[in-house]
């Protein structure tokens, strides 16, 4: 029976398939195969005994590895011992100079490779998605808010291409992490690769070329776990920013704001006593995930500082850490495009709270052109923040208020104020900026 939620709940299956118990086993086996490519290709062992195991190695089983482990009580050496019965008489060549974590990190390098190319294509698709909401939303004025209050206008294109840039950063600190995480090692007991005499450093070279990986510079008995902490940062960052996006529209899909909303299905149910509910479920479930995703980050940190050589303090850590947080972290990213591709506007109740303030919000651009027009900018600000408290405490329009006040009249008539106050003309560059970052971004998708 099934009792984590990635095994029933949380999860995409291509995500899943990387780091399930027989890909991981694979991914091992793999290790061991191009370990013996490379020591035949050095002349460490017979070619042909290179070619035996490239062979038959992959037709080792996890079941049997299974059995095996169960009597000697050594994960490492059961694979090992697997893949001998199947190579033949090239099986006593298996694993030859290598130790444990030679083979082990090496597989975690090809898994964090895999999860790294879907996780690539997934936010590049995100990033497409938030170019088309941009495009679509260019000219959708609506109230900017800071603290919660509600602040001069900005628009919804604006927003998702602050979003779609954030996205960009993520792609681009993926590619620079990449050769830096997606590694191996073939480095021998505490990192002198003396099993391996004066051909160490070659037969690495060689092993992870065949693999497609990245060999270490240096290294003891592990790769060093700062890579891996480094991996972890990037899917607490990427799924911050995921977890941003999801706050952002709980709070617009609120009641008593109403400007965005998740797609509802037409049998979908909200509540299991209120039948009106529509709630942001998706959000909220990215929002929840990525808190667990950002709680990965300090035993990752604390797997970089082992004893001496190495200790196995990391080892059982990192047996929960690594599925956990890349299921999780791929989870929410493929949740956050289907919210985005489905998310609904509710233009009404964006002008609603554009103009909810009757202007007051607008002061700034009031003061702004008080400036211009020769007052003196902390005086500007003064009498505008006045006019602005008195229109809030008794209920009137400040355009009233601000053109019957003789200081301000002296430089705006009242039909210049209330041209001021409409919050359409004020909305700067953002039009500008939303088709830059497009144009700038778009080929990267």
């Amino acid at each position: 029976m099934a009792i984590h939620p990635i095994d029933f709940r949380y999860g995409t299956v291509e995500m899943r398939n990387v780091w399930d118990e027989e890909n991981r086993f694979v991914s091992i086996v793999k290790a061991e195969v191009a370990l013996a490519q490379a020591e035949s290709v050095h002349g460490l062992i017979p070619k042909d005994a290179g070619d035996e195991i490239s062979s038959n190695a992959l037709t080792a089983s996890l079941e049997r590895s299974k059995e095996i482990e169960a009597e000697i009580n050594h994960d490492m050496m059961a694979v090992v011992k697997a893949v001998t019965e199947v190579c033949g008489e090239s099986g006593r060549w298996i694993h030859y100079g290598a130790t444990s974590n030679d083979i082990l990190d090496t597989a975690t390098g090809l898994q964090i490779k895999e999860s790294l190319d879907i996780i690539e294509i997934k936010l590049k698709k995100l990033l497409s998605v938030l170019l088309d909401k941009a495009g679509e939303t260019r000219d959708l004025v609506c109230a900017g808010r800071t603290h919660g209050q509600i602040g001069v206008p900005t628009t919804y294109g604006l927003r998702f291409a602050i979003w779609a840039s954030e996205v960009s950063r993520h792609i681009e600190r993926l590619e620079q992490m990449r050769p830096r995480v997606a590694v191996g090692q073939m480095t021998g007991a505490v990192g002198t690769q003396a099993s391996l005499g004066d051909k160490g450093h070659d037969v690495m070279v060689t092993m992870m070329e065949i693999l497609k990986l990245n060999p270490v510079d240096v290294s003891n008995q592990l790769i060093q776990r700062d890579r891996y902490a480094e991996y972890f940062m990037f899917l607490a960052n990427m799924s911050t920013t995921l977890d941003k996006i999801g706050v952002e529209i709980r709070m617009m899909q609120r009641s008593e704001i109403g400007e965005l909303e998740e797609a509802f299905g037409k049998n979908q149910v909200g509540s299991s006593t209120m039948p009106h509910k529509r709630n942001p479920i998706k959000s909220e479930q990215v929002c929840g995930l990525a808190r667990i995703v950002r709680s990965f980050i300090e035993p990752a940190l604390l797997n970089n500082t082992l004893w001496d050589e190495r200790d196995l303090t990391n080892s059982s850590t990192e047996r929960v850490i690594f599925p956990e947080a890349t299921i999780l972290a791929d989870h929410i990213l493929n949740v956050m495009i289907k919210v985005l591709e489905g998310l609904k506007f509710n233009p009404e109740n964006i002008r609603r709270n554009l103009e909810m303030l009757h202007g007051v919000n607008m002061a700034e651009s009031v003061m702004i052109e008080l400036t211009k027009k020769g007052m003196d900018r902390q005086d500007a600000h003064e009498f505008v923040r006045v006019a602005s408290m008195t229109a809030f405490e008794q209920k009137q329009q400040v355009s009233e208020i601000l053109s019957s006040n003789p200081e301000v009249s002296k430089y705006l008539k009242k039909d210049e104020i209330e041209g001021l106050l409409l919050p359409d003309n004020y909305i700067g560059t953002a039009k500008w900026q939303v088709e830059y970052i497009i144009k700038k971004l778009t080929p990267l998708v």
